[in-house]
């Protein structure tokens, strides 16, 4: 089972993909990136999988972040 469930563009030829798929038989989310250009389209090596029994602790981390902290300081 494979499900995209965003793509983030980062660059003209790059999206940020995050998509709930199977993979060794265990279920969860991977975010990986997914370059099109003239020698390869696909998606690359760079990226995480995080397995179904973890995302629950990933999504607090994530939710935790202040978004004040991202801002520049410039």
């Amino acid at each position: 089972m494979e499900k995209d469930i965003d793509r983030i563009q980062k660059s003209s030829d790059t999206d940020i993909v995050i998509r709930i798929d199977d993979f060794g038989g265990k279920r969860g989310v991977t975010i990986r990136e997914f370059v099109k250009s003239e020698r390869y389209t696909g998606f690359t090596k760079a990226g995480t999988r995080i397995p179904a029994d973890k995302f629950k602790l990933f999504k607090q981390a994530i939710n935790s972040i202040d978004e004040k902290d991202l801002e520049s300081s410039e």
